[in-house]
């Protein structure tokens, strides 16, 4: 063996260490928010009115909403904060602007960032209520 292939050998281990420590939490952040977005905390409906929908953010763009949700006329309107990650589901949302709706949402709690959404309620589906 000549003198450069027995240097880069003993240099192996520190670079691989180095590296290890570098690409092992990364590696553990993207598990853990696959998982996050994977598995739901829970499931459910809102109905009410959208109010606004809006794709917002700096870099991951994601659709932000708001809708009041009315118990009975006249009583003041609770408001369901939530985020669309799919164009597709946004596009539904906003052709039934202006009628009453039930949102299908799920829950995910503990994504690590707001790259996601601002809320932790993603909805999955519309349905127009008659």
């Amino acid at each position: 063996m000549d003198v450069d292939s027995e240097a880069k050998m003993k240099k192996s281990p520190v670079g691989f260490w180095v590296i290890g420590i570098l690409i092992i939490p990364v590696v553990c952040l993207i598990i853990y928010t696959w998982i996050t977005l994977s598995w739901s905390f829970s499931k459910g409906e809102r109905t009410g009115y959208v109010q606004k929908l809006s794709k917002s953010g700096w870099v991951c763009k994601t659709w932000e909403g708001e809708m009041a949700m009315v118990t009975m006329p006249g009583a003041i309107p609770e408001k369901f904060y939530f985020s669309i990650r799919d164009d597709q589901v946004a596009e539904r949302v906003n052709k039934f602007a202006g009628k009453r709706v039930a949102l299908v949402y799920e829950q995910h709690r503990g994504v690590p960032t707001r790259c996601f959404g601002d809320t932790d309620y993603y909805v999955v589906d519309v349905k127009a209520i008659d």
